[in-house]
C-alpha cells in the first residue's frame, strides 16, 4: 500500500512539473477538460437551481392539492378547438364540491384577474397581483401571517371590503406605519387593511406574494361578473391526508360531471389537474435538459480526453531514459503503469478543478446580477464533476501508462540517451 502512495506522491509531483516546465502545452491539453467539466457542471447547477426555483415557487401548496380549471398542466388527447369551448369553473360547483364531496379537507375558489395600483393618501403602488379567494385558501396555501389575521367565512361569504397585503404592497404604501386598520383604494373604493403576509421572498416568474393583495372573491365577483372569461377561475380542492387519490379523483369527476349534466358517452369538459403531476412534468423536462446539455459537454471532454491522452504520450516519449533506469533498477511494469495512469488522473482532476471554480465563479457572479434567483452549485454536483475529470484521466491515460510499463529497459534507456 506504501508503494501506491508512492507511486501518487511521485506521479502528482511529475503532473506539477508538466504544469510548471510546459505551461502553454499542458494548458491547451488541460483546456479541453476545463471546458468539458464546466459545461456539464453548469448545465446540472443551472437545471437544478431551476428546478428548486420552480418547485420553491408552489411549496406551498402539497403535492396532492388538485386544481379544477378548464386548462391542462400537461398534453391533452382533446383537440386545441374543443378545449377552447370548455366552461369556466364556476362558484357554484365551488359550493357543490364542498358539500358533497367525501374525504374533503378543503376547498377554494380562485379569480386570477389583472394586477392592479393600490393607493394609500398620497402613496401608490402599482402592479399589484390580486388574490381573489375564498377564505379557505389560507389553509391550503398555508398563508404566513405577520401582523393582523386574514378574512373569516363571514366576511369571505359577504365580499366585505377588507385585504390582506404582502410585505412588498404594505411597505410600499406605508413605511414603518402600522397598516392594521388603515383604509387603502382599488377598484374605486376603500378596503380595510386586516393583515399583512410574512416576506416571502422573490419567485422565479416574479409571482412573489410578497406583491401581492388578497381579498374575498365575492366582491371582485361583483365587479367582473360571472361570465368574464379574462377572469380565469379555478377550484383548488385538497383532499383528506392517506386518501387514495386516483379514487378521490374519479369521486370529483364524477361528481362534476353529474353537476354539469354530462352524458356517460361524453368527454369531460373540465380538467382536474394534480400538483403531483405537474412536478413529475417538471422532473421529466429537467430530465431532459440535463441529457442535452450533458451530451453537448460530452464534446468538450472527448476533446480534452484527446488532449489528455497527447500530453501523456509526450511525457512517456521525454522520460523514456528514466523509465529504463527505474526498470534495470527492478521497477515492475505495474508500478511503471501506475506512475503515468496517475499522472494523467491528476492532470485531468486539475483541470476539472480549474473548471469547477469557473462555474462557482458564474453561479456567484449570476445570482448577484439577478437578485433573488440563486444558482445553487452543489456538493454533490461538485463530486460528479470530480469523478468525471478523474474518469477521463483514467481512460486518456490508460494507453500511454500502457506503452510505458511495456517499453524494454535497454532499448528505453538506449532511446533516451
Amino acid at each position: 500500500m506504501l508503494i501506491y502512495l508512492r507511486v501518487l506522491k511521485e506521479s502528482f509531483n511529475f503532473a506539477i512539473n508538466a504544469l510548471k516546465n510546459n505551461k502553454l502545452r499542458t494548458f491547451l491539453s488541460l483546456l479541453g477538460v476545463t471546458i468539458g467539466i464546466f459545461s456539464i457542471i453548469a448545465v446540472l447547477a443551472a437545471v437544478d437551481s431551476l428546478e428548486r426555483e420552480i418547485k420553491g415557487s408552489i411549496s406551498g401548496l402539497d403535492n396532492s392539492t388538485i386544481i379544477i380549471m378548464r386548462f391542462s398542466f400537461g398534453p391533452s388527447n382533446i383537440p386545441q378547438w374543443k378545449r377552447e369551448q370548455f366552461p369556466d369553473v364556476s362558484f357554484d360547483e365551488y359550493q357543490y364540491l364542498n358539500k358533497n364531496m367525501p374525504d374533503l379537507e378543503a376547498a377554494t375558489f380562485v379569480l386570477n384577474v389583472k394586477s392592479e395600483s393600490v393607493k394609500f393618501e398620497d402613496q401608490t403602488v402599482s402592479s399589484v397581483e390580486i388574490g381573489a379567494i375564498t377564505h379557505e385558501y389560507y389553509d391550503i396555501e398555508a398563508l404566513q401571517i405577520a401582523q393582523g389575521r386574514f378574512f373569516n367565512e363571514s366576511e369571505s361569504v359577504s365580499g366585505t371590503p377588507v385585504v390582506v397585503l404582502g410585505d412588498e404592497v404594505a411597505k410600499g404604501l406605508f413605511g414603518e406605519i402600522d397598516p392594521i386598520g388603515k383604509k387603502v383604494r382599488l377598484y374605486g373604493r376603500k378596503f380595510s387593511v386586516i393583515g399583512v403576509l410574512k416576506k416571502e421572498g422573490a419567485g422565479l416568474f416574479g409571482n412573489s406574494k410578497d406583491s401581492a393583495m388578497f381579498l374575498p372573491v365575492n366582491l371582485v365577483r361583483r365587479i367582473y361578473g360571472d361570465n368574464n372569461r379574462s377572469t380565469f377561475p379555478q377550484i383548488i380542492v385538497k383532499p383528506q391526508d392517506d386518501v387514495d387519490i386516483a379514487e378521490f379523483k374519479a369521486t370529483l369527476a364524477q361528481r362534476l360531471r353529474s353537476f354539469r349534466g354530462i352524458k356517460p358517452s361524453e368527454d369531460d369538459n373540465f380538467f382536474i389537474n394534480q400538483l403531483q403531476g405537474l412536478s413529475d412534468f417538471i422532473d421529466n423536462i429537467t430530465t431532459q435538459m440535463n441529457f442535452i446539455g450533458l451530451i453537448i459537454s460530452g464534446f468538450s471532454l472527448l476533446v480534452g480526453g484527446f488532449g489528455i491522452a497527447n500530453i501523456m504520450f509526450v511525457s512517456v516519449k521525454e522520460r523514456t531514459n528514466l523509465i529504463g533506469i527505474q526498470k534495470s533498477l527492478g521497477a515492475k511494469n505495474r508500478f511503471i503503469l501506475f506512475q503515468f495512469l496517475f499522472e494523467a488522473i491528476v492532470l485531468s482532476i486539475i483541470g476539472g478543478l480549474i473548471g469547477l471554480i469557473l462555474v462557482w465563479l458564474l453561479s456567484y457572479i449570476a445570482s448577484f446580477f439577478t437578485g433573488d434567483f440563486e444558482f445553487i452549485l452543489s456538493p454533490w454536483n461538485m463530486f460528479i464533476g470530480t469523478v468525471i475529470s478523474a474518469i477521463i484521466g483514467l481512460i486518456s491515460g490508460i494507453i500511454p501508462a500502457i506503452s510505458a510499463s511495456r517499453l524494454d529497459p535497454v532499448e528505453a534507456i538506449r532511446t533516451g540517451m
